[in-house]
């Protein structure tokens, strides 16, 4: 289903992420392998925009692309009106794998990027710390290590550490993937209401469709491999979300559409 430009950009906002025709080949010995091809679609700022579609389809790599961890072979990538040339603190990214330093406590990982750039205006880097586990409801684990915490709380350490600098932009990389789906449910509604008190522009990689539609403002399909954006879907639900009313269903369905053939 081809869509005009007008349907994957955002709503009047002012973007704060644009990417413009950007693609990814990568080489190999047996040949060039395109991972993306042509993918264009913004992010308004304090929007939430989750990308989804078929592994294999590109989609982590246009978040390494944006993360500045990786570089476009085709197109542009802005950030503020900025080309991205590598990684900054404008981005905080969280990842499916958590990455937490073992020998570091919950409070010691949360430090770490403070004790790089200092902690925002108005914090000490312990008020910071506090303020972001208070903020993922992990104030009572702050001494403990990551050996002895849930996946679901690793992932919230991982927020809390992403979020500790204050950047403008949260990215992140299917992040509750490898959680049973409770621990998801629980970790979605607070992801949420993290994002309505800071207000942080969401860049959001998934390939569950009921997760993006359940979190996002808007929802960018992309196609097969080698993957461009097939469309941008708003769902039109009011928050919070029903994930067993007829509307919610519908919005599913719309995105659905695109992989049903």
């Amino acid at each position: 289903m081809a869509v005009d430009d007008e349907a994957v950009v955002g709503d009047g906002r002012e973007a704060q992420i644009r990417l413009a025709g950007v693609g990814k080949t990568y080489r190999s010995e047996s040949g060039p392998v395109r991972a993306v091809s042509d993918v264009s679609f913004d992010a308004a700022r304090g929007e939430f925009v989750s990308v989804v579609g078929p592994s294999g389809c590109g989609k982590s790599t246009v978040f390494r692309i944006i993360a500045g961890l990786e570089t476009a072979t085709e197109g542009t990538v802005e950030v503020d009106g900025e080309p991205v040339t590598g990684p900054g603190p404008d981005r905080g990214m969280v990842f499916q794998d958590d990455a937490l330093f073992p020998w570091r406590t919950v409070a010691g990982n949360v430090r770490y990027g403070l004790e790089e750039v200092g902690a925002p205006e108005g914090f000490s880097v312990s008020e910071r710390v506090d303020y972001c586990l208070d903020l993922v409801g992990l104030s009572e684990a702050a001494q403990q290590y990551p050996r002895e915490l849930s996946g679901g709380m690793r992932q919230r350490v991982g927020i809390a550490r992403a979020l500790a600098v204050d950047p403008p932009i949260l990215l992140m990389d299917e992040p509750f993937a490898s959680v049973d789906a409770r621990t998801k449910s629980t970790l979605h509604r607070e992801l949420l209401d993290i994002w309505a008190e800071t207000g942080k522009t969401v860049l959001f990689v998934t390939h569950d469709i009921d997760e993006a539609v359940y979190l996002s403002d808007r929802v960018v399909v992309f196609s097969e491999g080698p993957g461009t954006v097939l469309d941008a879907i708003s769902p039109p639900v009011d928050r919070p979300r029903d994930r067993t009313s007829e509307a919610f269903t519908e919005a599913k369905a719309e995105v659905l559409s695109y992989f049903d053939h």
